[in-house]
C-alpha cells in the first residue's frame, strides 16, 4: 500500500495514475478538502498525516521545499512503518537532500530523492522524466514501480544528492530560456514584428539543436577558434538594447550579459569566440 503526501496539482494527478494501475492509495493534504476530493478516484483521504502513512510500504511527497518535506515527514514519523520507503519528488536543495537520507536512515527508514521533470498531466498520463540517484540496491528495487510513474527514469548514480543538483540545473536552463524568450518578444514588439512571425522562425530554425555542440565546446575551454567573435556578439548586444531603448522599453537578460561581454573584452579577448562568458566573471587583477 502507498501512502503520498501533498495534493497539489502534480500529487493529485500523480494519485489518479496510481489508482488507475491498480494502487491502494491513501492520501493527506494540509488543506484537508483537498485530500478527501480524491476519495472520488478510489484514495482514502486522512486529516492527520500520521494516520495517513500507518500501514504503507511506500511513501510519496509532492511538497514545496525542504522546510516543508522535513516538517511534515517530522510530524508522520509516529505513524511510519518499520522500514518504509520514502520517496520525494519536490524539488529542494541538494544538501537537503542529502542530510534526510542520512537523517532517515538513522531513525530505521530508507529516504530517496526522486524529483521529476513533470507537469500535472505528465504526472497523469505516466509521461516526462523522474530523476533518481542513491544505493544502487534501493535503486534496483524501485526501479520497476518508479518507472510505471513516468516516462523516462534517468538514474545519476549513488550520491543521494545528486537528483537534487541536477533538477535545480534543468530548471536554471528553464528559467534562463523563458526569460530569453521574453527578452525576444519584447523586441519583437519594439520592432513592431508580430509574435506569429518569432514563433514560425522557431518553427523553422531550432537553436536547440545547437545545445550539444555548445555545451561541447564550453566544457573543452577552448575559444581559439570563434565561429562569433566576442565583439561582434557585442555589437549586436549593442543594437538590441539600442532598439528596446528607442521604443521606451528595456531588456531583461541581455544588458547583464553584455555587461560579461564588456569585461573580458577589456581583458584582451575581443576577438576569441563570444562563449568565453561561459566562464564567468573574469578574475581580477
Amino acid at each position: 500500500m502507498i501512502a503520498f503526501l501533498g495534493m497539489g496539482l502534480l500529487g493529485s494527478n500523480f494519485v489518479q495514475a496510481l489508482i488507475k494501475k491498480g494502487e491502494k492509495v491513501q492520501v493527506w493534504n494540509r488543506t484537508f478538502s483537498k485530500a478527501k476530493a480524491l476519495e472520488i478516484v478510489g484514495a482514502k483521504a486522512f486529516e492527520q498525516v500520521q494516520d495517513a502513512v500507518k500501514g504503507a510500504d511506500r511513501i510519496h511527497i509532492t511538497l514545496k521545499d525542504d522546510g516543508s518535506v522535513n516538517e511534515v515527514l517530522e510530524k508522520a514519523k509516529s505513524g511510519l512503518k518499520p522500514g518504509v520507503i520514502i520517496i520525494d519528488h519536490t524539488t529542494t536543495s541538494s544538501e537537503g537532500a542529502a542530510e534526510r537520507t542520512a537523517r532517515w536512515k538513522k531513525e530505521g527508514f530508507t529516504y530517496l530523492h526522486a524529483p521529476v521533470f513533470m507537469g500535472p498531466q505528465n504526472a497523469l498520463e505516466s509521461t516526462g522524466f523522474m530523476l533518481v540517484s542513491g544505493e544502487e540496491s534501493l535503486i534496483n528495487k524501485l526501479r520497476t514501480e518508479l518507472s510505471k510513474m513516468t516516462g523516462k527514469l534517468i538514474e545519476l548514480g549513488p550520491a543521494p544528492n545528486t537528483a537534487a543538483g541536477i533538477k535545480l540545473i534543468g530548471n536554471l536552463f528553464l528559467i534562463s530560456l523563458t526569460a530569453g524568450l521574453s527578452d525576444a518578444l519584447s523586441l519583437a514588439k519594439d520592432l513592431k514584428i508580430p509574435a506569429t512571425m518569432v514563433s514560425g522562425l522557431f518553427d523553422s530554425w531550432n537553436p536547440g539543436s545547437m545545445v550539444p555542440g555548445r555545451l561541447k565546446k564550453i566544457m573543452a575551454d577552448d575559444f581559439s577558434q570563434p565561429s562569433w567573435e566576442l565583439e561582434m556578439a557585442r555589437k549586436d548586444a549593442r543594437l538590441m538594447m539600442e532598439e528596446a531603448e528607442k521604443a521606451g522599453t528595456s531588456l531583461t537578460v541581455i544588458p547583464s550579459i553584455a555587461g560579461l561581454m564588456d569585461q573580458y573584452i577589456s581583458k584582451g579577448h575581443g576577438r576569441e569566440d563570444w562563449m568565453i562568458i561561459s566562464r564567468g566573471a573574469p578574475a581580477k587583477k
